[in-house]
């Protein structure tokens, strides 16, 4: 039987071409094609997006997974933008002075637009009342009013100095103010006495003289009380008017914004206390001049009284504390916080760059003597607040960078509160005033894109279930069927259309659907890695332009195809260099015992080909079954060692069923010092070990793919165009002989999209692609002999593979019976 001519795969069947006379039909060029947004052909991840968008309870926001490259970032964008301006526009939202607590501002709503004009509202106010109240402190009512209390109290300031004159004259002592007290000097027949009249009185009259003195100064210490106290009365009264004519100044005005605002219960109660404020703090309105200029003596010891025991005024302590304000009017104004005035619909914020302070808005602050100063007006919003209402999309590789932004996020959408908090506070070196702003509530619908990877990471976290319930996961490939040919074309009709290039041919689309299918891995499937065919358009393109090409045809996508592999595979070149010059050896023509070459895949910045690996495997009288040398040496993955594992069940089930199999093999990759991973070797090293057993040389021309089950089916493997076309490759440079090939499972026959070098040399008779479904099929391809059945004496047919591999296991069974075996 011709074992190659049966297993052999039809050149029809090595590449689906794209026959587009018949399937591109619809269309001459890319220019005929109508545009499309984004190109998706993803039911489940179109319904579920559907669904997340619609739900508005808490707990769905929305997880986008996919591979990179499949239009996910573009979809979400497109779709929810389309949802977002049909949804209402949410309110502007503005943060005002808290007038009993400075450190907690005030966070109140506004219509959309009303925010803007209630900032300029306040600021009109404000200007206002600076000339409203000046005038009112300036008008002759007030000055009236003023001079009445003064006057009063500068009469009863009048009435004690006489008090205490007269006491002191019945006394016999005159009143003379000297710097910052009261004197009393003793009389003399009416004058003041004289040194030597002083002199010349006795010890007792001395004596009488200074007892009443002492009495005079205790009187004098009552009336200075009485005097305080009305001067406290006569301060609080001016204070009292000041507060008044302002507050009366005021009212019409701010009464004004009140009936405007009427629907804002909130600024009602904001513009009250701006009254109060307002009232309290007229002195910035009217900056307070010394009290009609006049002062009494009993004024100006207690001024000088308070300069010299270092009284400080209320305006110096507060700059002691870092507190003051470099414009008293700042209170008044409005931190426009949010302004929707300009959106259309609900916002969708993407947010390329979410650090904390991006994602989350910040507290900043001014630097001042000593300290770090803050206040409401300084509160900045962040991508949350101006997405409050509608969407936020982030990328989930970015929330993940920032070790406090996750968990910041989950915390606000669980509260559904947004609070701007600087962190690390406690860090801080220099002491600031620092502020607790309202929190804002939150009505957002958080979208996270990311690849699968961080899908899994999150998924882990259990807050994320509770917060992402809707998945909307992007496949990476969709049928290739009519339909979807017709926006894959009109995919690329977009590009050309938007940036003004060069359009496609019948023959250049077809280049690029077959390019698609590559990338798939499938005859029957387009990738949706949109990334990628997006570069091959751009690349063809330019070669079009380099020939002067009026539409840009097959060869330029060939030759674009090329030159990108021409830019990353200085690597694969190498090692096929390696081998070419023998310091990789690799046999492709021949036949050895215990001798397969295995083909496996590297990858290198998102570059993949294939190689082929010498396996080989020694047999021999022992117990220990088969021994991956990878394994032992910790250079085995799991995957590999498992599928080692599982080769050995094959052995055990075919071998072993009436005796013990009574050998040991040493199975290994040669020249590999990287380790190995994968289980797509192992049929090849099954091969390796049935040919060292049987004694029988195996094909050095032929290379095998394909993962072997206990039972011995062959099951598929990826990366299959890559490891026929690395084999090819070193073929190639050899010289083709046309008995080279290689075997691959006939489950990944749909895979096949191989380059034209391989198809010609096919169909030139010089390479060969070979399909099987079981072991024993691979058996006779490599070594021409018959695998051989099992008979009813439990013996296999004369002249088969397994006839030489049972009658050499009976041997070493023989052999460890009688005692000159050695059990390692």
């Amino acid at each position: 039987m011709n074992y190659e001519d049966y297993y052999r795969v039809p050149l029809e069947k090595l590449k689906k071409i794209c026959n587009y006379e018949d399937e591109l039909s619809f269309c001459k060029t890319s220019f005929d094609v109508p545009l499309i947004g984004t190109i998706v052909d993803q039911e489940r991840a179109v319904t579920s997006m559907e669904f997340g968008l619609k739900m508005d309870v808490d707990g769905y926001n929305i997880f986008v997974v996919g591979p990179a490259g499949t239009g996910k970032n573009e979809y979400t964008g497109e779709v929810v933008s389309r949802v977002a301006a049909g949804r209402k526009v949410p309110n502007d939202w503005c943060y005002l002075q808290n007038f009993s607590t400075r450190d907690k501002p005030l966070a109140v709503s506004l219509p959309s637009g009303r925010g803007l004009e209630f900032q300029k509202d306040m600021e009109k106010l404000i200007a206002e009342l600076r000339t409203t109240i000046r005038k009112a402190f300036e008008s002759t009512d007030y000055e009236l009013k003023k001079d009445r209390i003064f006057t009063a109290y500068q009469m009863k300031m009048e009435e004690l100095v006489q008090i205490i004159g007269q006491k002191a004259l019945a006394e016999g002592f005159s009143v003379q103010p000297v710097e910052m007290k009261f004197v009393f000097i003793p009389l003399h027949e009416g004058k003041p006495f004289q040194p030597e009249d002083y002199s010349n009185l006795t010890d007792e009259e001395r004596r009488k003289l200074n007892e009443k003195r002492y009495s005079l100064v205790k009187n004098l210490d009552k009336i200075l009380v009485e005097g305080q106290i009305s001067e406290k009365i006569m301060t609080a009264k001016i204070y009292e008017l000041a507060r008044d004519t302002a507050f009366f100044a005021a009212t019409p005005l701010i009464q004004q914004l009140k009936e405007k605002y009427r629907d804002i219960p909130k600024i009602i109660e904001y513009l009250d206390m701006v009254l109060n404020d307002v009232a309290e703090r007229n002195s910035i309105f009217n900056k307070p001049e010394p009290l009609s200029g006049r002062t009494t003596s009993f004024q100006k010891q207690k001024e000088n009284e308070s300069s010299v025991k270092g009284i400080v005024k209320t305006d110096e302590l507060n700059y002691i504390a870092g507190q003051e304000e470099e414009n008293p009017f700042n209170r008044y104004r409005i931190n426009l916080f949010v302004n929707n005035e300009k959106q259309m619909g609900a916002p969708v914020v993407v947010e390329a760059n979410p650090y904390y302070y991006n994602l989350f808005g910040k507290i900043e602050y001014k630097s001042q003597i000593l300290v770090m100063n803050t206040d409401f007006t300084m509160v900045k919003p962040g991508a949350i607040h101006f997405a409050n209402g509608g969407y936020l999309i982030l990328q989930a590789k970015d929330v993940l960078t920032d070790p406090f932004v996750w968990n910041t996020l989950k915390k606000m959408l669980k509260y559904r509160q947004a609070v701007v908090e600087n962190i690390g506070e406690q860090y801080r070196t220099v002491p600031t005033v620092t502020l607790k702003p309202e929190p804002i509530p939150l009505n957002i619908k958080v979208i996270l894109i990311g690849s699968p990877i961080y899908y899994l990471i999150l998924s882990s976290d259990e807050d994320f279930k509770e917060l992402f319930k809707v998945k909307v996961d992007f496949d990476y490939e969709m049928p290739r069927n009519p339909g979807n040919l017709h926006k894959y074309v009109s995919f690329i009709s977009s590009i050309c259309h938007k940036e003004g290039l060069k359009h496609f041919s019948q023959s250049g689309l077809a280049g690029i659907i077959e390019y698609g299918s590559r990338v798939a891995g499938d005859q029957n499937k387009l990738s949706t890695r949109f990334d990628d065919v997006k570069e091959i358009v751009y690349e063809a393109i330019i070669w079009a332009k380099a020939e002067d090409s009026e539409y840009v045809d097959m060869s330029h996508v060939k030759k674009a195809i090329t030159e990108r592999k021409y830019r990353f595979n200085k690597l694969e070149e190498k090692i096929q260099e390696e081998i070419l010059h023998k310091k990789i050896i690799i046999d492709t023509d021949g036949a050895a015992v215990g001798q397969i070459n295995g083909l496996f895949i590297m990858q290198m910045a998102g570059y993949s080909f294939g190689l082929p690996a010498r396996i080989t495997a020694i047999t021999h009288i022992g117990g220990k079954g088969v021994i991956n040398i990878e394994r032992e040496t910790e250079m085995s993955g799991n995957i590999h060692s498992k599928g080692v594992f599982t080769l050995a069940g094959y052995l055990g089930g075919k071998l072993a069923q009436k005796k013990p199999l009574g050998f040991t093999a040493q199975v290994t990759f040669e020249q590999n010092y990287e380790g190995v991973e994968g289980d797509s070797a192992s049929s090849a090293e099954l091969y390796a070990i049935i040919s060292s057993l049987a004694g029988i040389e195996m094909k050095q021309s032929i290379a095998v793919t394909g993962s072997v089950d206990q039972r011995g089916e062959i099951q598929p493997i990826g990366g299959v165009n890559e490891k026929i076309e690395g084999f090819f490759d070193i073929c190639n440079a050899k010289g083709l002989t046309g008995e080279q090939g290689v075997i691959i499972p006939s489950r990944n026959i749909d895979n096949l999209m191989l380059k034209d070098e391989v198809l010609d040399a096919v169909k030139n008779e010089l390479f060969r692609i070979y399909a099987i479904n079981n072991i024993e099929e691979g058996i006779e391809l490599l070594s021409g002999l018959p695998a051989g059945e099992i008979g009813d004496d439990g013996n296999y047919s004369q002249g088969s593979v397994f006839y030489y591999v049972n009658k050499k296991l009976k041997g070493y069974h023989r052999a460890l019976q009688e005692g000159h075996g050695n059990l390692i």
